[in-house]
């Protein structure tokens, strides 16, 4: 079993990907500051022949390519190397545009484990019968497809990386967050007082804490229904 920081496995056709934006800022900072780890596993290395072939075409016909099982199961048993089997301390996960959405409840519980393994797809997606027999959920980035999971895998690892303790300096930010409650944030101004005719609500310049965050609160509930009604939805029911 790892001990000790936060471990992200990702595998990968392109582990010059990584860390990428994750090397930046307070992910970056959290990174050198060995908070957290990044592996990334080339997945051609696990490659077939000479010239390390990875994917081969559907069977039954149809455009594109497929990631091979065997290929792709040889790189998820380095991946688990060392790893606890239990997938609540050390998720295995699989970026496909037909998984289940990505949530802040997801990046909650992932930052709560030990650490993580992504399978980044190519081409046409990865032979079911690996993701089957490695029981590997699949989660999506949204209702859209990117040519490969390693953008999707960048976004996860930071709305994931950042709750972790110790990475962000204000704890009190997560809380006050958009999702963090089940609504989008409320706005924030800051100076100058007034800008193009426009001037900070003069409630949050009251000093009158019990007020600014009922204004807040009431801000976050209104945004939330004009542009989440789906959010909305959920939180009144």
């Amino acid at each position: 079993m790892l001990k000790g920081a936060w471990v992200a496995r990702i595998i990968t056709l392109f582990p010059d990907a990584f860390p990428g934006t994750l090397g930046l800022s307070l992910t970056g900072k959290a990174l050198e500051m060995g908070r957290w780890r990044l592996e990334a596993l080339d997945l051609r290395t696990f490659g077939l022949g000479k010239h390390r072939n990875v994917d081969d075409t559907p069977a039954g016909g149809g455009a594109g390519m497929v990631l091979r099982a065997d290929v792709v199961d040889a790189a998820l048993k380095v991946a688990a190397d060392g790893t606890p089997k239990d997938r609540a301390r050390w998720p295995v996960i699989y970026l496909s545009p037909r998984g289940k959405p990505f949530t802040q409840a997801m990046a909650r519980d992932w930052a709560a484990a030990e650490g993580i393994t992504l399978l980044c797809g190519r081409f046409e997606g990865v032979d079911q019968r690996v993701l089957d027999h490695w029981q590997i959920e699949e989660v999506s980035l949204g209702d859209f497809v990117l040519t490969g999971g390693e953008i999707a895998a960048q976004a996860m690892l930071d709305a994931t990386v950042r709750l972790i303790p110790g990475v962000l300096g204000n704890a009190e930010s997560i809380e006050e967050e958009s999702h963090s409650h089940g609504l989008l944030e409320h706005p924030q101004y800051t100076r100058p007082q007034e800008w193009e005719g426009r001037e900070i609500p003069a409630v949050l310049t009251s000093g009158d804490h019990g007020k600014i965050a009922g204004w807040r609160r009431a801000e976050a509930e209104k945004l939330t229904e004009a542009r989440r009604p789906d959010m909305w939805a959920k939180r009144q029911g």
